[in-house]
């Protein structure tokens, strides 16, 4: 088939599947998380625990700062590469998955796209390698949705640093983060557009952890409230301009919310592997459970549903690369972004509301496998932008004169 002006139209499965290079960074991913991550998933689930040695593990085998130059420890990679390597985290072990994309997304590649070079130098290295962890703080107690409009944290300028007062709540790796990227407001007169960034380390005076939070899912990755009381920060560790940090924020959300997608689903594929192999085994009325149609259909209506997911976070992964500096937040991969997550995130329930099913009684089970991926669905429909927040994006894009 030829197209009018004479262009042969595609036809190739290529242009729907990961190339040789891609293919090999989610395998290596894979096996690394198959065998690192996943024997410490049962206890970190059971027990809120973090294991202190994998992150510099996760670093020695170079899969952290994928998109980060090598000059500063990185690989130099895209954020669809990064996006693979945490689709088959997720899939072995998400709460690790969650803890790794906060560090990897959040924190490092925020600092390495908006921090000027001495900030570059001296931060990411030890988070390229894994023994610094980082973490990004914005949302505060009472202000979820509305973090920008609604944010109390205020940075008051004092000689050679700032002072920084306030609460920030539901901090992804709070607990453990030895570097956190934070945004206080330092002219609260200008409302969201008086934002700036700033590197807090954990020592610094009038910083700590107020309380570190237990969840219902994607435990072990270590959640708290944090507190800034009179916490001097020097001047020098702002990232970016003072009142510009609201660039920062828009873009690194539409970065974000690319960056769910993997997460969901990784979780799928995972949930569809242990449903298939259960149905292949559970016998009821002397055959296998795999055998009866309504089993089949569940199973059927689980692929389609990931593979629909796969199909849309690889698209927009890929769009997402070309995201400039300050350049997000409008437009259409602000959408895109929001629609991506807001898909993923829905149609992840319902795969896992089905796996479960098809597990019956066992999948009911807080310790099984298949009950810890069911607890982990709701979390990424709030995270980042709750599932409403998401539709106004999408629709107030569109509906732009």
């Amino acid at each position: 088939m030829h197209l009018s002006n004479g262009a042969a139209l595609p036809n190739s499965t290529t242009m729907f599947d990961l190339g040789p290079d891609h293919q090999e960074i989610l395998d290596a991913a894979d096996r690394f998380a198959r065998n690192e991550l996943h024997p410490l998933a049962e206890r970190m689930d059971r027990d809120e625990w973090w294991p202190e040695q994998i992150f510099p593990e996760i670093g020695k085998a170079g899969f952290f700062g994928i998109t980060v130059d090598p000059e500063y420890g990185g690989s130099g990679a895209d954020l669809f590469t990064s996006g693979l390597i945490l689709q088959a985290f997720s899939r072995w072990n998400h709460a690790l998955g969650l803890a790794w994309v906060a560090h990897e997304n959040l924190c490092l590649n925020n600092i390495f796209r908006n921090a000027g070079e001495p900030l570059r130098r001296k931060y990411l290295p030890a988070l390229c390698d894994g023994t610094s962890i980082g973490a990004l703080a914005l949302t505060e107690p009472g202000a979820g949705s509305d973090a920008l409009g609604s944010m109390r944290t205020t940075a008051r300028r004092d000689g050679d640093d700032y002072v920084l007062n306030g609460t920030k709540i539901y901090i992804t790796n709070g607990p453990v983060a030895d570097i956190l990227l934070v945004y206080a407001k330092t002219d609260p007169e200008l409302g969201p557009r008086g934002i700036s960034a700033f590197i807090v380390e954990k020592d610094m005076p009038g910083f700590h952890v107020a309380q570190k939070l237990i969840k219902m899912g994607f435990r072990g990755s270590q959640t708290a409230e944090l507190v800034f009381d009179n916490c001097r920060v020097p001047a020098v560790n702002m990232v970016g301009a003072e009142n510009r940090g609201v660039s920062i924020v828009m873009s690194g959300l539409d970065l974000e919310r690319a960056m769910i997608s993997p997460i969901c689903l990784g979780i799928c594929e995972r949930a569809l592997e242990l449903s298939i192999d259960y149905a292949k085994t559970r016998t009821q009325f002397g055959k296998p459970i795999a055998e009866f149609q309504m089993i089949q259909a569940k199973i059927a209506d689980m692929y389609v549903w990931t593979e629909t997911m796969r199909s849309f976070t690889y698209r927009v992964l890929a769009e997402a690369n070309a995201l400039e500096v300050g350049g997000g937040g409008r437009g259409q991969i602000h959408a895109l972004t929001a629609a991506s997550v807001m898909y993923a995130a829905e149609t992840m329930g319902r795969v896992l509301s089905d796996a479960v099913q098809i597990h019956g009684g066992s999948g009911y089970i807080w310790e099984s496998e298949i009950n810890r991926l069911y607890r982990s669905s709701k979390l990424l429909e709030i995270g980042a932008g709750t599932t409403e927040v998401r539709k106004l994006i999408i629709a107030g894009e569109l509906l732009k004169a």
